[in-house]
């Protein structure tokens, strides 16, 4: 994530909270993202009233990423994430195709002080799958831990579904323990290999190849004007004749889109 976390935030001036916060919604959103089997969008979206009161994250199947929060005023420092969102806030996480064919939404309320145990609530709610997160994020580096236990395949008997459940919850409260002791700094300082290595010394640890995590915004020229189409032409030309231009910045990668009063003609 470190290249793509750089571009991610490198035309944003965010106040450090609402930085880290961001970079932790965009771990968890490539966690999220590779868990599951989709060709499509995933996004990552929390919402409220508080001086933070929206954040999306976006993640393809490809693991192109995208991401913004819009704040107002001074964000508090301290207090969490219902502080920052507001305690009526919520998570939504939606995945949908590439042709829109099939949409899923899952939404949370913000619990505990930290976007990691809201998105292990979404998991307990809509997946039934025990999982825990850990998330971290600097200026230079976002990062994130998921573990999330599997269901166990059909055995042939009663006893040994029981044997079997009573194993796997012996595996997953020493696993979780192990996790425990994980600190952020170690989080965004050791490389993954070496972290699940130093987290599970005593385990078969094997590691699949790195997969390439990457910035791309969707913003085009073409999708600003058709943008501007829809506000129509009185709207458009009024700005012009006020400013002299129309320019419409993307929030995702700052890049600006000027029309002068020729492209509005067109």
């Amino acid at each position: 994530l470190d290249a793509s976390w750089r571009a991610l935030v490198e035309h944003h001036d965010y106040p450090p909270v609402i930085r880290d916060t961001l970079g932790e919604a965009a771990a968890a959103t490539v966690l999220l993202a590779s868990t599951l089997k989709f060709e499509g969008l995933l996004t990552l979206q929390m919402q409220g009233p508080g001086p933070m009161h929206l954040l999306v994250s976006q993640a393809t199947h490809r693991m192109a990423i995208r991401a913004v929060a819009r704040f107002r005023g001074e964000p508090p420092a301290s207090g969490g994430l219902q502080a920052l969102a507001g305690r009526e806030g919520q998570v939504t996480v939606t995945i949908e195709n590439e042709d829109r064919s099939s949409r899923y939404q899952g939404v949370v309320p913000l619990v505990g002080d930290g976007l990691a145990p809201c998105l292990q609530h979404y998991f307990e709610r809509s997946e039934q799958l025990p999982t825990r997160l850990w998330l971290a994020a600097t200026p230079e580096r976002a990062a994130g831990l998921l573990l999330q236990r599997l269901p166990t395949g059909a055995s042939s008997s009663a006893e040994e579904d029981e044997m079997q459940a009573a194993e796997g919850d012996e595996d997953w409260n020493r696993v979780l323990h192990l996790a425990a002791t994980l600190t952020p700094e170690e989080l965004v300082k050791l490389p993954g290999s070496e972290l699940l290595r130093r987290l599970f010394h005593e385990e078969d640890v094997r590691m699949f190849d790195p997969g390439p995590v990457y910035f791309q915004c969707t913003c085009s020229r073409e999708r600003v004007t058709g943008i501007l189409r829809s506000l129509g032409e009185r709207e458009v030309s009024s700005v012009l004749a006020e400013q002299g231009q129309v320019e419409v910045r993307c929030e995702f990668c700052n890049r600006a889109y000027r029309y002068d009063a020729v492209d509005v003609a067109g």
